[in-house]
């Protein structure tokens, strides 16, 4: 999984005990640039190091989970935000996707298998943008 590892993944939950599970879980899939908060506020003030992908708790303390995922949208729209819930509401997840979030997980049995499935569509996703948007070099001789 040697393109795994390119991922700069960031975790954010309340939660220390969930962070540490998903963090383990993520490292022993062979993706490795991993940092977690307990804080939404210190991850907002981090985003300067230009995540892949932000797994998002729903549920926070400070702030909302969509206020957070307006912050993230506003400094990068490109940046894919997956929320993490414990909330199996349909008009939850509706919402957190009208916002822009790439995917909704609820937190359950099989979490853990969601997230390695969304971090695949992720990577499909980005290895379909690189093959249909064209290089510098096309780009310049098609105008001529």
């Amino acid at each position: 999984m040697e393109a795994s590892q390119k991922f700069k993944i960031f975790l954010i939950d309340d939660d220390i005990f969930c962070l540490n599970l998903y963090k383990i879980y993520l490292e022993n899939e062979n993706y490795q640039d991993i940092t977690i908060f307990e804080s939404e506020t210190t991850c907002l003030n981090r985003l300067t190091e230009n995540p892949d992908v932000i797994f998002l708790d729903y549920g926070l303390n400070n702030l909302s989970g969509i206020e957070v995922l307006k912050k993230i949208k506003r400094f990068n729209p490109d940046i894919f935000v997956v929320f993490l819930s414990g909330q199996a509401n349909i008009a939850t997840a509706v919402n957190a996707l009208k916002f822009g979030a790439f995917d909704y997980i609820v937190k359950g049995p099989d979490e853990l298998t969601q997230i390695i499935k969304v971090l695949s569509k992720i990577k499909e996703i980005q290895e379909a943008m690189k093959q249909k948007a064209p290089g510098l070099i096309r780009k310049i001789f098609s105008l001529f």
